[in-house]
């Protein structure tokens, strides 16, 4: 039996399931404080003979197996979790093999193994556009971390001609997540930006953001494929927008053949994380049989 968490800032998702993905129990549990929050993670898999965990965290978290933080949650806007050890309370709690890396890196990793990129495909980004916006770089196969882990949403970009906001960053203010998550785009309309039309022009200014993003990622890493999801494309027209306005921005300079099959949609959906999480858990113990649990079950959506 195989576990994963995708440890997300609005909500924990705790899942297990049998070594072929086939199949899944999980729970949704809401972060709360660290205490209430990791009482119902602990409380979910004690039911279960699970062999290995994979973790993927909110963060920003230390993945430097030589610092004295690694494994912790650190500058987080979440202050009951900052400086949090969250690797060591489920080391403590579970004697078992632990994968661990951020919520986005883990993501990509499932997209490229059983999703989006998992044809053909040596390297991939992950992009999410909520609340926040993280990244995740797979190359040649193989999760992008060194001393810190790519925070793809925080980089410097260009502003839109017309765009006189200041920016919702708390570090950076007009970062690309200062100007281009959804918290900006809710301050921008003084509501929600879901009931604004498909071609208003705030979303013009979003597109852009988000492109001129993507054309800095395939400048400095020439992956094979962007994957962009999260709540913010949801909107109807956003992507068509992005890939046209990345088209415009790239100018010719790289040559992108079909900018249809380059930037893409999630192909694992909401289960990405929690898919790559599992197979990371999976590489730790091997590809031996793992028993299923006899709980209530329900189909993982991926291409097996």
């Amino acid at each position: 039996m195989l576990g994963a968490i995708e440890a997300g800032g609005t909500k924990f998702v705790c899942a297990v399931s049998d070594g072929d993905f086939s199949s899944i129990d999980r729970i949704i549990i809401p972060t709360q404080e660290p205490a209430d929050t990791m009482a119902g993670v602990y409380a979910f898999f004690q039911q279960y003979a699970i062999t290995a965990l994979g973790v993927g965290c909110f963060g920003p978290i230390d993945l430097d197996p030589g610092s004295s933080m690694y494994g912790f949650i650190r500058s987080t806007p979440k202050l009951a979790w900052r400086d949090f050890n969250i690797l060591g309370a489920i080391r403590d709690r579970f004697n078992i093999p632990i994968a661990f890396n951020t919520d986005v890196n883990v993501a990509a990793y499932g997209e490229l193994q059983r999703g989006a990129a998992a044809r053909g495909i040596n390297s991939c980004i992950y992009i999410t556009v909520g609340t926040g916006i993280g990244g995740g770089v797979i190359i040649d196969k193989h999760i992008i971390n060194a001393v810190n882990h790519p925070e793809l949403g925080h980089i410097s970009v260009k502003r839109y001609p017309t765009d006189s906001f200041a920016g919702s960053c708390p570090y950076h203010k007009d970062c690309l997540e200062g100007l281009a998550a959804g918290p900006s785009l809710a301050e921008r309309c003084q509501g929600d930006p879901r009931h604004l039309p498909a071609n208003h022009a705030l979303w013009h200014m979003e597109a852009y953001y988000l492109a001129q993003a993507i054309v800095n990622y395939t400048l400095v890493l020439s992956p094979d494929k962007i994957i962009i999801g999260g709540g913010v494309m949801q909107q109807p027209r956003l992507m068509a927008m992005i890939k046209k306005s990345f088209m415009e921005q790239m100018n010719g300079y790289v040559n992108i053949k079909d900018v249809d099959n380059y930037i893409v949609s999630p192909q694992l959906k909401n289960d990405a994380a929690i898919i790559g999480g599992l197979i990371m858990a999976q590489e730790l113990v091997g590809n031996g049989n793992c028993h299923r649990a006899p709980a209530e079950r329900r189909s993982l959506s991926h291409d097996g």
